[in-house]
């Protein structure tokens, strides 16, 4: 009934007004955070080791803390401390024991890290969520909206039990732990949720689907295109509003969806409402504002005290490996334009943590970030600093001047004689030659990257394409056991993922030649 939808409205709203009269002071929001943290967490181990109480009462808290933790990564991390809670150990590097570890591999590492999750860090994720869906009053929908369903894909909930702590996807947690009234809105529900195979979840959505009122769909957008076409092809009608007239926002997460939007729109009737938001499996960091084109609002007063590390060769070294010695800077002291990978420290027991995420500031008055990609998602095999970011823009360009879709793309940096070259593949269902592909990307990042321009002429002597079909991406995520939910395709191959990658493509034109 639209009364239920306008008492929903109404309580976003009454939750509104007390985020409009808070302090909006960012440096006071990121100080109160740590104390609270450091407060919280001195009695752990983590904790008497570096001395918080004493840092608490220290004259300033805030320099005695950046002075005396050391910047971790996970090996660091997990090698001092975390195994510990791995292994049941409770108060370690947060207090009480570790129920759940969220499984993460990011898109270039094949061994999972297990990242903890404390039950006050899926506290802070749900309060990020609901201050999300709050703002959704701010746009021009009717109150039916609000009774709608919320179509959420990512890990499955039915999580491995290791004897002292549970594990899998953080989406797959957090959803095992929604709150009651949300399971109204929530799908596809609890019983596909738990199913682990992706091919028979997908096939149990498509069924579904008919049966389901969507209003809000949230996921990684290479799996929402394939479950969106397939539903479409399923039941032989023109576009997903078809199926889900009242469709109207879509909420993605974890990639640019620059790349997919020329993809995605054939598959609505009418424009909706895209937001991107930027859960890690860290904590829920950012989410775009009603009225902001572009750049997501940091989360400041929620459990993740945030630095910045500029992201360059002072601080990082060719690898994307962090040298001994950086430079970090607070949210007082960052600046527009300029690119940092991210530390936090968390109410999860995360404490100076590199997550291995690059961001830009796009209005640090309203500290405004936008994702531009990993720090080892990168190619600078002579300098020229390539990142995701310039990837994402370049790819968007030639589908516009070419009026293609390219649903999928990776990049090697590779060595070509004595020098270097760039190799770009290109997952579309659409004709397109490669040499012109490779052409046009060329000129693209000729203009978009400065030192791409000078190292194009002194170093890197070839940039090449080689346009595949979709679902030899597909397989390859399938084949390393990453196939739907959050799993990202990674930009840019390195470490031997290269060499795998070729081969696994010989063997796709090999199978597919004989049938």
């Amino acid at each position: 009934m639209p009364i239920l939808g306008s008492l929903i409205r109404k309580a976003y709203e009454l939750r509104q007004l007390p985020m409009d009269i808070i302090d909006i002071n960012p440096v006071a929001k990121q100080r109160r955070v740590l104390k609270t943290l450091l407060s919280k967490a001195q009695n752990t181990a983590f904790g008497e080791f570096y001395d918080f109480t004493g840092m608490l009462n220290s004259p300033d808290f805030l320099t005695n803390f950046r002075e005396s933790v050391p910047v971790h990564n996970y090996s660091s991390m997990f090698k001092n401390w975390w195994y510990r809670s791995l292994n049941g150990e409770p108060w370690v590097t947060w207090p009480d024991k570790i129920k759940y570890f969220a499984l993460t591999s990011g898109t270039s590492e094949a061994s999972s890290k297990h990242i903890p999750v404390t039950s006050d860090m899926l506290r802070a994720i749900r309060k990020a969520s609901i201050r999300q869906l709050i703002s959704t009053t701010k746009y021009d929908f009717p109150d039916e909206f609000y009774e709608k369903g919320i179509l959420m894909i990512g890990g499955s909930t039915h999580l491995q039990y290791n004897g002292t702590y549970y594990q899998g996807d953080l989406s797959g947690i957090t959803a095992s732990n929604l709150p009651f009234w949300f399971q109204h809105f929530y799908k596809p529900g609890r019983r596909i949720s738990r199913e682990q195979e992706w091919s028979v979840k997908l096939n149990e959505i498509i069924r579904n689907a008919k049966n389901w009122d969507i209003g809000i769909i949230v996921g990684v957008p290479a799996w929402i295109q394939i479950i969106l076409e397939k539903i479409v092809s399923e039941y032989n009608v023109a576009n997903i509003h078809e199926i889900w007239p009242n469709l109207s926002a879509y909420v993605h997460s974890g990639v640019s969806f620059t790349p997919y939007l020329r993809s995605f729109e054939p598959l609505l009737a009418r424009p909706i409402l895209y937001n991107e938001s930027y859960l890690a499996s860290e904590g829920f960091i950012a989410f775009q504002q009603p009225g902001h084109k572009s750049g997501m609002e940091l989360i400041l007063d929620n459990g993740i005290f945030y630095e910045f590390i500029p992201f360059n060769n002072a601080n990082f070294d060719s690898e994307g490996e962090l040298k001994e010695r950086c430079e970090t800077l607070t949210i007082g002291e960052v600046k527009e334009g300029t690119e940092y990978a991210m530390l936090v420290t968390t109410c999860a027991g995360a404490w100076r943590y590199l997550i291995g995420d690059t961001v830009r500031f796009t209005a640090v008055a309203k500290h405004e970030i936008i994702l531009t990609g990993r720090t080892k998602h990168f190619i600078s095999l002579c300098g020229e600093h390539l990142s995701q970011d310039n990837m994402n823009r370049a790819i968007s360009m030639l589908q516009e001047e070419l009026g293609v879709k390219i649903n999928e793309f990776t990049v090697a940096g590779i060595r070509f004689g004595s020098l270097f070259a760039h190799k770009w593949y290109l997952g579309t269902n659409d004709i397109l030659d490669p040499t012109l592909a490779a052409q046009k990307l060329d000129e693209y990042l000729k203009v978009l990257n400065d030192d791409y321009r000078v190292e194009r002429i002194e170093a890197i002597k070839d940039v090449s394409a080689e346009v595949l079909p979709l679902p030899l991406f597909h397989d390859w995520m399938k084949s390393r056991g990453k196939e739907g939910g959050a799993h990202k395709f990674p930009r840019v191959l390195k470490n031997g993922q290269h060499e795998q990658w070729v081969a696994h493509i010989e063997s796709y034109k090999i199978v597919n030649r004989k049938s």
